[in-house]
């Protein structure tokens, strides 16, 4: 792993990389046969409309190609990302949403001949630090068992549910704190002073 690169792409580069993204999601993903061009073109659908979201970044691996990919945005401070979880919002969330300190993960996507395991968890916690966010946040559908999975095993754990308006069916809304643990805070969720709600 040492041999990977990793580098930051702005929006209008992540476009113009927008095939070769679209290759290593076909590569990195469990498409069934036959779906991997209607699968394609749902991704570069979702990139076009990742690329416009304010706070928009992604970071590459490269090796002697490309070798993995993670981008996300930073959440708006007003809360309007969590609409639609299911039940309360547990107040350390909305006290770190508001002090703009929670990114979401949009796409994890590493090729499979990579060290999937230790590459995506490095791309994600590069981005997360670059950001300074104290909470990483990211939405798994039901299905996607092998991903919860993964993530769960690098230190996500799972929140609760959000059904957005335009979906059918609701989605696992996992977080990855990057706060300090302590006896108080177990979870490293803790409201400290880099974290204040704006006044």
């Amino acid at each position: 792993m040492d041999a990977v690169r990793l580098r930051r792409l702005n929006r209008w580069q992540a476009e113009g990389a927008r095939e070769d993204l679209a290759d290593l999601y076909v590569e990195s993903s469990d498409a069934e046969a036959g779906e991997e061009f209607n699968d394609r073109q749902k991704f570069l659908l979702r990139l076009a409309d990742n690329v416009k979201l304010p706070g928009f970044d992604m970071l590459v691996a490269e090796a002697e190609a490309l070798a993995g990919c993670v981008c996300g945005f930073s959440v708006p401070r007003d809360g309007s990302w969590w609409q639609g979880f299911d039940g309360p919002l547990p107040q350390n969330l909305e006290q770190l949403t508001a002090s703009g300190h929670v990114f979401a993960i949009l796409e994890t996507l590493v090729h499979p001949h990579q060290h999937a395991h230790g590459l995506a968890r490095r791309m994600q916690e590069s981005l997360l630090t670059d950001h300074q966010a104290s909470l990483g946040v990211t939405l798994v559908d039901e299905s996607a068992r092998r991903t919860l999975a993964a993530l769960q095993g690098w230190g996500w754990r799972e929140v609760g549910r959000i059904q957005r308006e335009d979906d059918a069916t609701p989605v696992r809304v996992l977080v990855l704190p990057l706060g300090e643990r302590t006896e108080d805070h177990p979870d490293g969720l803790a409201h400290n002073d880099r974290t204040q709600r704006p006044g």
